[in-house]
Order: structure tokens, then C-alpha cells, then sequence
């Protein structure tokens, strides 16, 4: 069993933060289907389609499968496989009301571009393209480059952060990586450039610019060096020195370096427990388990198992363990009760002194639907689904 990590970053599209999900109407969350319809493979394509024309209507824009946003990230990525598909390209052709499908190939060779030159600039006798009086661009490692790097005035505030990374390199707890591109750029990363270890302090705000005739966001960074300088550079032209001179990104032994950031709190654990009880009355229920969350380890938190009503008085196994970041997991772990209410465990337990105890924490469901539940709470889609506990499954809501 390997624990997982998940992560929320704030509001999303749909949902503006956990608690306003858990403070929904639950007895509509709740409530069963009277009939379920059939639901073809086509329709689920077009609803998933017209769920990303919604956010281009309602933004302006087309969703980021980059952003840390998770809700549109989602739809993003979802954006990027439809355009890869012809099929679903040509079946959805008839909602695209805003062009998003329109995927314009980039020239093969150089050959291509120079055949392309619809304004025919490259034919333009006016001297538009002479640029022997501009001045030289410096590459990236000139004096003038460096030289606009300054003394970070308040480094003890960051000193202590590159001790630690350094030493979280030695322990092995970190490693370093190759450098994946602009969108691994986040306030929080660690990076090194030509031996130095860099840290991301801060993002600034988007600010559109106008390069090369076309409209492209920028954000000045701050970012602190240990050697004591800091540099307002932009995002993009660290992105571009990382590359150019093979800078390396640290990240987090065996987790992916655009999963947990440094800057991201670890707020707790949820967990889901499979009783070993061997009382008939327990150990014959298919499928019970117990979804809980605690601030320490789940190892600490159920020690001693089998002295509690808590754990039905016996040992119990660790089956899913996910750490959370960034949110509260006790309203997670309440969502996920409100889902699974209607098949909670209907059992009370005498504990050790004689008294009687009702576990609540207990539920008749499948592993991998509390599974399932749990990353649609994350991405905000449960508001759709109810339990069916005939199916056994998470169906869509009338």
C-alpha cells in the first residue's frame, strides 16, 4: 500500500473552497436517483466538451492545463486530449462556438515558414526587418546579465530554507532533477543554476505584453539566490537560462516535480481502514470500511486499535492513505461521510468498561468508489454524483 498525495489550491471553477461544498444542501447530495438514465459515451463527451466552453465563456479565455488551479487544470488537460483526437474533434465540431478546436499545425521546417509569409515581410524592401542599429542582445551569463542581480537586503529570512534543502540533499530526501519547462517555474520550487541553488520566493501578477506583434503574459519573479543576491527576472527568462544552461530542478525523492511544491502545506492525513476483526458479526460484511482523518501519522493514530470501539475493538489494516495539502481534511472527511451516509455501519459495540458505543466512521462501500469519491470532491464534480448502493457505485444525479 503506498500513500497518496492530493492537493488543493484554493477556488475553483465550480466551487469556491471545500468548506462552501460541505455546507451544500446534503440531503439533495444525498438523495437517490429515481431511475437512472442512460447515459451514452457521445453524451458524456459533449457534456465533458461543453463543461470547457462554459469556462471560455464565463473567463474570456481558454483553460490552462498547466495552472495549479486544479478544477481547470482539469479542464485543460481535457482541452489538450480532445484536440489530439480527430474522432472527437470532427463529433463535438458542432458546439466548438468559440473556435477552441481550431488546432493550427507549426511549420515542419524552416523551409515551411519561409513558404508561409502570407504578408510577404520577408520580401519588404523597406528595411522593416534591418536591425544592424539595434543594440546586441547580451546572452544570458554577460556581465550586464549578472550585474542586475542585487543584495537581498532581508536573506536571514531565506538562509535557513537553503541549509535545509542542502541537507535534505544529502539525507536523500530530495534529489535533483532536469528541468522541465516554464510551467514547473511556481513560488515555493527550488532550482540550481550554474551551481547555485535558487529559490522562488514570489509570482507576480500577470501583466500582458506585446513580443513580436502578439500578446504574451509575463510575471516578474523574486528570486533569492544563496550567495546572498536576489533578481526580479521574469519567469519566462528563468525559464530560458534553466534551459540554456542545463539548470536542474529539485524535487522530492519518488514524487513527480510538478506535484508538491515546497511552499505547499501539509495539513493531514485521510485514511481508509479494512477491520481484521474475527467476530462473524464483522468479519462476514464485504466491503466495510472506515474513512477518518488525523493530523499525525495514520501508523501513530491507530495504535492500539483493538483497545477501541473506535476500530471495532480489533486490530485494523491500513488500505489507502492520502496526505493532504492546503485544505482542512476534516471537511473532506465529513464530505465524504454526507456521500456514504446511507450505507454507515448500523452497529453498537460494548467497549471495555461496559459501555455502549455506536461507530460511526464505518461504511458498506466499495474501496475503489471511496476512492473514486474522494478525487471528485478534490476536482469539485461529487455535486453531480449520489451513492447508489444498489449499483455500488457513484451515479450521475437527475
Amino acid at each position: 500500500m503506498s500513500e497518496t498525495e492530493i492537493m488543493d489550491s484554493g477556488a475553483s471553477a465550480r466551487l469556491a473552497s471545500l468548506q462552501e461544498l460541505f455546507d451544500a444542501d446534503a440531503g439533495e447530495l444525498l438523495d437517490a436517483p429515481e431511475e437512472t438514465k442512460k447515459v451514452t459515451s457521445a453524451d458524456r463527451l459533449e457534456r465533458a466538451f461543453l463543461e470547457v466552453v462554459e469556462f471560455r465563456r464565463s473567463h474570456d479565455r481558454i483553460p490552462s492545463s498547466t495552472t495549479r488551479e486544479i478544477a481547470e487544470r482539469k479542464l485543460g488537460a481535457r482541452l489538450d486530449g480532445i484536440r489530439a483526437n480527430e474522432e472527437k474533434i470532427a463529433a463535438l465540431k458542432h458546439l466548438d462556438e468559440f473556435g477552441l478546436l481550431e488546432v493550427h499545425e507549426a511549420p515542419a521546417s524552416l523551409d515551411d515558414l519561409l513558404a508561409g509569409d502570407e504578408l510577404d515581410l520577408l520580401g519588404d524592401e523597406s528595411g522593416l526587418l534591418d536591425v544592424s542599429d539595434l543594440p546586441i542582445r547580451k546572452a544570458p551569463n554577460s556581465p550586464d546579465s549578472v550585474a542586475k542581480r542585487r543584495k537581498n537586503v532581508d536573506f536571514d529570512q531565506f538562509e535557513h530554507l537553503f541549509k535545509t534543502k542542502h541537507a535534505e540533499l544529502a539525507e536523500g530526501a530530495v534529489t535533483l532533477a532536469a528541468f522541465k519547462g516554464l510551467p514547473t517555474v511556481q513560488e515555493g520550487r527550488f532550482f540550481v543554476l550554474n551551481g547555485i541553488m535558487l529559490f522562488v520566493a514570489e509570482v507576480g501578477e500577470t501583466k500582458t505584453m506585446i513580443v513580436g506583434g502578439k500578446p504574451e503574459p509575463k510575471q516578474r519573479l523574486r528570486v533569492i539566490f544563496e550567495n546572498g543576491t536576489e533578481s526580479s527576472m521574469y519567469r519566462q527568462s528563468l525559464s530560458i537560462r534553466l534551459h540554456e544552461q542545463e539548470g536542474q530542478a529539485i524535487v522530492r525523492t519518488g514524487v513527480g516535480d510538478d506535484e508538491i511544491f515546497d511552499a505547499d502545506r501539509e495539513s493531514g492525513h485521510i485514511y481508509v481502514l479494512e477491520s481484521l476483526s474475527d467476530d462473524p458479526q464483522i468479519a462476514g460484511i464485504e466491503d466495510l470500511h472506515k474513512i477518518g482523518f488525523s493530523t499525525t501519522s495514520v501508523e501513530q493514530r491507530i495504535k492500539n486499535a483493538e483497545k477501541s470501539p473506535t476500530y471495532l475493538m480489533s486490530p485494523v489494516k491500513i488500505v489507502e492513505n492520502y496526505r493532504t495539502y492546503n485544505l482542512k481534511p476534516s471537511a473532506l472527511e465529513h464530505l465524504l461521510h454526507r456521500v456514504f451516509a446511507e450505507v454507515r455501519l448500523d452497529l453498537t459495540q460494548i467497549d471495555r468498561k461496559g459501555r455502549h458505543y455506536d461507530p460511526s466512521e464505518w461504511f458498506i462501500a466499495p474501496r475503489k468508489v471511496i476512492n473514486q469519491a474522494i478525487h471528485m470532491i478534490m476536482s469539485g464534480e461529487i455535486v453531480s454524483y449520489v451513492y447508489d448502493a444498489q449499483l455500488k457505485k457513484l451515479v450521475e444525479r437527475e
